[in-house]
């Protein structure tokens, strides 16, 4: 019986059925490309976004500082 299964397994696997393919379509877009919809993401960037601007602006005015100071040594 078991050599039987093996059998079947070896015909099994040398049939080949062909492969039925579909041609590819372009898909309906669902939302227009240049749409804004506000989101809980777009929020979570744009803090993001003004978080890193205003740590810019704080290392620029200590850069800025520190300058003032070793320009008032010399």
């Amino acid at each position: 019986m078991a050599t039987s299964k093996n059998q079947r397994r070896k015909l099994a696997k040398k049939i080949t059925r062909p492969v039925k393919t579909k041609p590819f379509h372009v898909a309906k877009e669902t939302n227009p490309f240049l749409s804004l919809y506000v989101t809980r993401q777009t929020i979570y960037w744009s803090i993001l976004a003004v978080y890193i601007l205003v740590l810019s602006v704080w290392v620029l005015k200590i850069q800025v500082d520190t300058l003032d100071i070793i320009n008032k040594l010399q």
